[in-house]
């Protein structure tokens, strides 16, 4: 009984969730404002985290809070500081042929949606799946990519510098 309902809770809390994140992409590209589509950029890749969360994939979904949230939205916001543009509202951005966009947008949604039912159908997985502990994610992912993951911090540490250089007024 208690299985059942945590079930209904999961779709439930599935719901509300993506919900939020159509809200977010929606917003994210109809706002006129750069920053504010940013922002509601950070809603939709925080939804996408606890989507993950409710699949019981947890190291996904902090990966998911590290890299994209906390270092691809802060590389955009840097972007969108150095390009010294207005940061308000600017209606002549906006490209004539925006209308078209709408039914290929439809087009290419139904033909996902058609490619993901043709593909999979009613497959499920298997029951004998094992469960991979976080530590064994982690374990295999930086034992021998550590290295490397250091580097790659180190260059994204000059960049943010490098960025804060270029923006300073002097």
């Amino acid at each position: 009984m208690f299985a059942a309902e945590l079930l209904v809770a999961q779709n439930i809390g599935f719901a509300v969730i993506a919900l939020l994140m159509i809200v977010g992409a929606l917003r994210v590209v109809t706002t006129s404002n750069v920053v504010h589509a940013a922002l509601w950029l950070v809603v939709v890749l925080s939804g996408a985290a606890a989507q993950y969360v409710l699949l019981a994939a947890e190291f996904v979904a902090v990966t998911q809070v590290l890299v994209y949230i906390g270092a691809v939205m802060v590389l955009f916001l840097f972007g969108t500081m150095l390009t010294r543009a207005r940061i308000g509202t600017e209606r002549d951005l906006n490209n004539p042929y925006w209308r078209l966009g709408i039914p290929v947008a439809g087009l290419l949604f139904a033909a996902m949606a058609i490619a993901t039912v043709s593909s999979f159908g009613d497959e499920q997985l298997p029951a004998d799946a094992r469960v991979v502990s976080v530590a064994e994610i982690s374990d295999q992912i930086f034992g021998p990519y550590l290295l490397p993951f250091w580097a790659l911090s180190f260059v994204l540490l000059a960049a943010i510098i490098g960025a804060i250089v270029l923006a300073r007024k002097d």
